[in-house]
């Protein structure tokens, strides 16, 4: 399989052998499944994929690219960043097109602390510099931290305590994510673009509350916390303190609004909007996630 561009600025052709990082979460597994469903020989690396992979373990690197045309690049929390190193294996290792999800608001002073942007950076500058194709996603929150994630519990309990005021934000919905990652992966025309992801509206807690009641018919309660006293809560709660700042400073863009603004990656690279959250929540419900 050849590619014609190795310089991240223009079109390529498809992979033949793609191999996604964290292939078992949010976004990959998503990525894996819409790969497949394509008819692309994908391999899913992770602790548990079928090709291991560790990011802690650079020694299972290697064997995890093999035979490699294309890499979804997930990175793992923490500066400095393994994934330049790994970005420099990969190109060594004949991979010449990388699809790399970042964050919104990397290269934005104050959206992102800098315990959560530097390794994004990094990351991105690995990337950009690594010679062969590349594409950026900067997606912001996720949609299905309700359905899934890390507010699953809070919205089953009936109960979601969380720092982030009445601040509203664009939740995308993952599998906008992966079509966007796959269209990178196997389509011409996504070389050197970064594409900044959002959900059509931006909402608060409790209008995403709302619109998960409207398909479950129960409607969990959203307390607003103060951030120290939520920090204090993760820590009593036996999180790490450091771990419990991070955590409590990552949703500082909700709280400040910094998350709302709408943006049109999407569109860009699907030529179709982003899917509404309310749409979200309707499969979500119908898959039973919060039965």
């Amino acid at each position: 399989m050849t590619f014609t561009d190795v310089t991240g600025a223009g079109a390529t052709s498809a992979p033949g052998t793609v191999l996604v990082l964290g292939g078992t979460g949010k976004t990959g597994r998503r990525v894996v499944a819409r790969l497949r469903a394509l008819g692309v020989e994908t391999h899913a690396a992770s602790r548990s994929g079928d090709r291991p992979f560790d990011w802690s373990a650079p020694g299972t690197w290697r064997a995890a690219l093999s035979g490699v045309d294309a890499v979804y690049i997930v990175g793992p929390e923490g500066s400095p960043s393994p994934t330049p190193a790994f970005v420099e294996q990969a190109v060594e290792s004949g991979v010449r097109r990388l699809v790399l999800l970042s964050a919104r608001g990397v290269d934005s002073p104050g959206h992102l602390s800098e315990a959560v942007g530097a390794p994004h950076r990094e990351s991105e500058a690995a990337v950009r510099a690594s010679g062969v194709a590349w594409t950026i996603l900067r997606p912001g929150w996720f949609a299905q931290n309700f359905s899934e994630g890390v507010f699953l519990d809070g919205v089953r309990g009936g109960e979601l305590a969380l720092p982030t005021g009445d601040g509203t934000a664009a939740f995308i919905d993952a599998d906008d994510i992966a079509a966007v990652a796959v269209a990178a992966l196997t389509e011409d025309g996504h070389g050197g673009k970064v594409y900044e992801l959002s959900g059509p509206r931006a909402l608060s807690i409790s209008d995403v509350l709302d619109e998960i009641a409207k398909v479950t018919g129960v409607r969990a309660s959203y307390v607003p916390v103060d951030p120290t006293a939520y920090q204090a809560g993760l820590v009593a709660q036996g999180m790490h303190t450091e771990d419990a700042k991070v955590w409590t400073e990552a949703m500082e863009p909700i709280l400040t609004s910094l998350e709302a603004p709408l943006t049109d990656g999407v569109r860009q690279a699907l030529g179709r909007p982003p899917r509404d959250f309310a749409d979200f929540a309707r499969a979500a419900a119908a898959a039973g996630a919060w039965a």
